[in-house]
């Protein structure tokens, strides 16, 4: 198979792989893709299509399988002992809630597996590859490796850190305002960049916000403007609320979604939402302080470990205020901003960021990488504070 060959069909792979966003977490999104020794024919594809369930690799024999049958060529099953798997993830090589897929790529005889990067995953860490090769196939690392990297950001800082990848959201007009001087808000983007948020709503595992944002808007925070997809759900709704002091009839205490919901407030708070919220199924947490806010490290160091959750959380889509987007900001804790630019003047009004402590343009935080795309009537900014 060509590098040119190789490369396309792992774009095929990621593309798959993608179609798992928001449904395999705390697992990586995985695609892969088998090919006929000819290196053009696809013998089989597939995807990790929900967490718990096949991987990609699973599903793409499957796949393979059932064309096989139904071309007549091969009743039980097809026959890969000169194909390719083509996968954009190490595959796994341990017992998890599935049978490890490096023994599968043996069983059925795979003549090469081309890998787009190894999987950090301590129990996983080259332990796949190293199995594979063993036995005897050919294996290529690193192809359309920085993509791969990429789709998995969160999965792959949650290994590494143990806190979830923070990505920055905000809109704000083209003189820098996020809400009039009157605290009025909406809409300041298309509709078009309204619905791609809560698509990165349904992306991501928990949707956050501070208490001043929950006060003024009453959000929902929910996914509306985009349909979820196969195995995804609503994201949790996490409310930074230090003093506890945010009214009880807020929607995100009394609405259908209210056992998504997770209120973080300082030890010795006592929310008067507290009993309800428990009572529908949502959760109230406590973390420490500092200087005078809740601690937003220990606060992501709870949300990663899944500290009184039922599942560690890999991402966080965070929805702030000028103050919250600040602090998330001074205290280099954002992995990512997405910022909306819309064609809009609005004079004085309330800006996004407030100090960070930069004296000096030389001082400014930069970002890694950055590009810019056009969303309905907006322009978009998609930065990355991060090597992939």
């Amino acid at each position: 198979m060509t590098p040119e060959q190789q490369a396309r069909h792992m774009d095929r792979a990621l593309t798959l792989a993608a179609r798992g966003a928001g449904a395999v977490s705390p697992n990586p999104m995985v695609g892969a893709v088998i090919v006929a020794a000819d290196g053009e024919t696809v013998l089989g594809e597939g995807w990790h299509r929900a967490y718990g369930g096949p991987h990609a690799e699973v599903w793409a024999v499957r796949d393979a399988d059932e064309r096989a049958s139904v071309s007549g060529s091969m009743a039980s099953g097809a026959d890969l002992t000169d194909a390719t798997i083509v996968v954009t993830l190490e595959p796994c090589s341990h017992f998890g809630k599935t049978p490890p897929c490096a023994d599968l790529i043996v069983a059925r005889g795979f003549r090469r597996v081309i890998v787009a990067h190894e999987d950090p995953f301590p129990e996983v860490a080259g332990r796949g590859i190293a199995r594979i090769r063993e036995a005897g196939a050919d294996v290529t690392v690193g192809v359309r490796e920085t993509e791969a990297r990429r789709l998995n950001e969160a999965f792959l800082t949650h290994v590494r850190t143990g806190r979830p990848l923070v990505t920055l959201k905000w809109a704000l007009t083209l003189d820098g305002q996020v809400a009039t001087a009157s605290g009025d808000s909406r809409w300041i983007t298309s509709p078009q960049a309204r619905a791609l948020v809560h698509r990165w709503r349904a992306e991501a595992d928990a949707v956050l916000v501070g208490a001043g944002t929950a006060r003024t808007d009453d959000p929902s925070l929910t996914v509306r403007d985009w349909p979820l997809a196969e195995g995804q759900t609503q994201p949790l709704r996490i409310v930074l609320d230090r003093t506890g002091s945010l009214a009880s009839d807020l929607k995100l205490f009394t609405d259908a979604h209210a056992s998504r919901t997770v209120a973080v407030t300082a030890p010795a708070a006592t929310p008067a939402y507290a009993d309800a919220l428990r009572a529908r199924g949502g959760t109230v947490l406590t973390a420490p302080e500092a200087d005078g806010h809740l601690d937003l490290g220990a606060v992501l160091d709870m949300l990663g470990s899944g500290e009184g959750l039922a599942r560690r959380v890999q991402s966080v889509l965070v929805e702030p205020g000028p103050g919250l987007a600040a602090a998330f900001l001074r205290q280099r804790l954002t992995d990512r901003l997405f910022a909306f630019v819309a064609p809009k003047l609005a004079g004085v009004g309330i800006g996004i960021a407030g100090a960070l402590d930069v004296e000096r343009m030389a001082d400014a935080l930069t970002f890694f990488e950055s590009a810019w795309e056009t969303v309905g009537l907006d322009v978009l900014l998609r930065g990355y504070f991060h090597a992939p």
